[in-house]
């Protein structure tokens, strides 16, 4: 109910459309219950012997009978349509706030989350709140109006013989409870598996290059057949057990048919009903028994889309870790001074990542991070744009409080490129220009220039329309630093984040990325983090962090006199030749 209630919420901004589609509900039931009557009327002057009066008569309702068909057609269109128009539109509302509930959540929601999961929620669950408002509410609707008018009708008509026929009802909703609570942990299991093969998929064709390279086709495939049975299976089940109830329900809704001909057939031998009222019973007799035929379909239909909205409200309702205080202020006129007071920080599994880390920096100048990978070089770039927030201490920018001003001013103030760069399916400019929607292609050009990838541009087939393909397959990783690299300038904010933008490239591509990031110098507060430990020689500071604590500082001539870790460090890539 809970869920229910919810999800009534979301369709109200549609209750115009709604109220329409509810009242020509109403109206297509009515016609439907006027039309057994009109026909029931007919039987009777046709029993008592047609004369030209009663030709009249006949004449008459046969155009009241198709003026009612004609309404049918008029409501089941209005109806329909209008009922579906409101729920795809609340599908394509909720589709657009999940999206967007999912950019606002923290990273550390998406730690266990996988990609095709979370895609089969924003795109197949929130599909089934279509089948929920577009069908299932209309029908329930039209069930409940159909079963009350005719239960008064034929209560009217002889109530003796109406109790007979509310005989197997108390039965069918019985079953109907017990189908509901069996069903819909299968229909939860079904599209909890759907999720996780639509993330294998999406795991596999990102990955499609080194299946082919390592000849693994079989083996994925194999993986993918088996998840997408287990996907099957679990839909067979809630389908087996509805393969049970539904013929459970035709034969209860039948068994009250056949006790309404035998005691009919009683009651005329009793003369205690005429003709005209046991064809009246018959007729209506349909019309009352298939709204607790179709609660069969109903009940499936509702076990299927509460599966649905569960995982879809679930999203919904988780709280952001990473929010903006109550009072936070917009971060402006931001020079890039950083400092970071005893700062602590673990995940979800309590081990310390960085510990009591401490340092402070001027605008313009260039910090580097350097030590082994995993002691928490990455995370302390993202505490500084409040990815997450430390689990004691405190990061500050021009002397504020990060935790005290908004989070997109303070992003907005920081440009990152990162080791894994990631490119939008577009083209070059369109790329580069992402940084700041509305960059004029000269403004984009001289990024590019900056970031020393504007010759490589002109040499491509379109120059800045060049499409790089997805996750910019068609560049190389020089070409994709750089990009990256030409973004970050373009945005022109006083803070830049270098993660290891040099790690995956050969010794000239370094020297053309060396060159962009020596002409920012100065210009931007630069926090980098290197492997290669030439390209932050120049660095102001270089901090060099081990097990989660900053084991040494200073510059590159002051580390080397220490002659510990950071000498060590240098001598062993001078060895290795790198």
């Amino acid at each position: 109910m809970k869920t229910l209630w919810k999800l009534t919420k979301e369709a109200a901004r549609y209750k115009g459309l709604y109220v329409i589609a509810i009242l020509s509900t109403f109206g297509l039931t009515l016609v439907n219950l006027a039309a057994p009557k009109v026909l029931s009327s007919m039987t009777g002057l046709v029993e008592q012997g047609v004369d030209e009066k009663a030709l009249q008569a006949i004449m008459r309702l046969a155009i009241i009978l198709l003026a009612l068909y004609l309404l049918r057609v008029l409501f089941r269109f209005l109806s329909n349509y209008l009922a579906h128009r409101a729920a795809w539109y609340l599908v394509g509302d909720l589709r657009s706030r999940l999206y967007n509930k999912l950019q606002q959540l923290d990273l550390t929601f998406f730690h266990d989350k996988q990609t095709g999961d979370l895609m089969s929620r924003v795109v197949n669950d929130t599909r089934d709140f279509e089948l929920l408002y577009a069908h299932m509410i209309p029908d329930i609707i039209t069930n409940i109006v159909t079963f009350a008018g005719v239960l008064i009708i034929l209560l009217t008509i002889n109530w003796k013989l109406a109790l007979v026929t509310c005989f197997p009802i108390p039965l069918i909703l019985i079953s109907g409870v017990i189908f509901a609570k069996v069903v819909r942990p299968y229909f939860k299991a079904s599209q909890k598996v759907m999720g996780e093969l639509n993330a294998q998929l999406q795991d596999s064709l990102s990955g499609l290059h080194e299946i082919q390279a390592f000849g693994q086709e079989e083996y994925e495939g194999e993986r993918v057949r088996k998840k997408s049975l287990e996907q099957v299976v679990a839909m067979l089940r809630a389908l087996r057990a509805s393969a049970i109830f539904h013929p459970s329900v035709e034969l209860l809704s039948s068994l009250g048919t056949v006790l309404v001909v035998f005691f009919g057939g009683y009651l005329a031998y009793r003369g205690q009903i005429t003709v005209s009222d046991i064809v009246a019973f018959v007729l209506y007799l349909s019309l009352f028994y298939a709204p607790v035929s179709g609660l069969a379909n109903l009940l499936e239909n509702l076990q299927q889309s509460l599966a649905g909205a569960e995982r879809v409200t679930l999203i919904l309702d988780t709280p952001s870790a990473i929010q903006n205080a109550p009072d936070a202020k917009p971060l402006e006129n931001v020079k890039g001074a950083i400092c970071f007071d005893d700062v602590t920080f673990h995940y979800e599994n309590e081990i310390p990542v960085l510990k009591h880390v401490s340092f402070s920096c001027e605008p313009g100048m260039m910090v580097a991070l350097v030590g082994p990978t995993g002691v928490g070089k990455t995370t302390a770039t993202q505490l500084i744009s409040r990815f997450y927030d430390p689990v004691e201490g405190r990061v500050l920018i021009d002397g504020q409080d990060i935790r005290k001003v908004t989070l997109e001013s303070l992003r907005h103030n920081i440009s990152p490129v990162l080791q894994d760069t990631f490119l939008f399916n577009g083209s070059i400019a369109e790329n580069i220009g992402y940084a700041r929607p509305g960059a004029t292609s000269e403004e984009i050009e001289a990024a590019a220039k900056a970031a020393h990838i504007h010759e490589d541009i002109l040499r491509m087939p379109n120059g800045y329309e060049t499409q790089v393909g997805e996750r910019g397959l068609r560049l190389s990783g020089g070409q994709k630093q750089r990009v990256a690299i030409a973004r970050a300038i373009l945005r022109n904010s006083p803070i830049i984040v270098l993660d290891e933008a040099t790690a995956s490239v050969d010794v000239a591509t370094e020297q053309q990325i060396q060159k962009a990031i020596g002409e920012l110098a100065g210009k931007r507060t630069i926090v980098a983090i290197a492997h290669r430990l030439s390209t932050i020689m120049n660095a102001d500071m270089i901090l060099v962090i081990d097990g989660g604590e900053i084991a040494e500082r200073g510059t590159h001539a002051q580390l080397m006199e220490k002659k510990g870790i950071y000498y060590n460090m240098q001598k062993a890539q001078i060895a290795a030749g790198s």
